[in-house]
């Protein structure tokens, strides 16, 4: 394997890098629906890496990320998979592209907040990064019984070394991919959120 292959955080750091670049095309371009879900399914290791309190996370995204990834094989462009779906009137319908679309931005957006903390967070325990990401992104979409189980999950959470261990980086390194990720992702998930905003269909459902 090499040495990329080994450090997951430099591969979400190159291609989210490329989809900003897009992202912030003035007039705006159409992104490809394969880029955005390859890069998205590098994301996937980093809630494998977060243990149980972020499960339920991983294996709701992996879900939806491989059904854009299947999509794309047929549908070029974001644009054109959420008009397809606006024009079957299947947009809210569980299962459907354009609903997955918007739970993947929902985990990409609760990975840049989880960066954001971490870097603004002395010492070496992740709980309260991890729960005010959860909070702020996740919490206000889920029922009781789901905020419970994460909320227990939070005292299982790795250290913040044994999380770089297990991306293969040392703080300095770390710091300056989730940085990297940090600056690339927002305008990336502002795109996503304005394929919904700019067709009247709301972030929040």
């Amino acid at each position: 394997m090499s040495s990329e292959a080994d450090k997951p955080l430099r591969r979400i750091g190159a291609s989210f890098e490329e989809l900003a670049a897009v992202a912030k095309q003035q007039p705006p371009a159409a992104m490809v629906a394969g880029d955005f879900s390859r890069a998205c399914s590098h994301v996937s290791v980093l809630f494998g890496c977060l243990g149980i309190a972020f499960k339920f996370a991983e294996m709701d995204y992996v879900a939806k990320v491989d059904d854009l990834l299947d999509a794309s094989k047929s549908i070029s462009t974001l644009p054109s998979m959420v008009e397809l779906d606006i024009q079957k009137g299947t947009v809210r319908q569980a299962g459907n592209h354009t609903r997955n679309l918007l739970r993947v931005k929902r985990g990409i957006d609760m990975v840049k907040v989880l960066f954001e903390q971490i870097l603004v967070t002395e010492g070496n325990s992740l709980r309260d990064a991890a729960s005010k990401a959860y909070a702020q992104v996740f919490a206000p979409h889920h029922g009781w019984a789901i905020r419970k189980a994460v909320g227990a999950g939070m005292y299982a959470l790795p250290s913040k070394s044994q999380l770089l261990k297990k991306l293969n980086e040392d703080e300095n390194s770390a710091r300056a991919q989730m940085q990297s990720f940090v600056r690339s992702s927002g305008p990336v998930i502002l795109y996503v959120e304005g394929l919904f905003t700019s067709r009247n269909l709301g972030i929040d459902w």
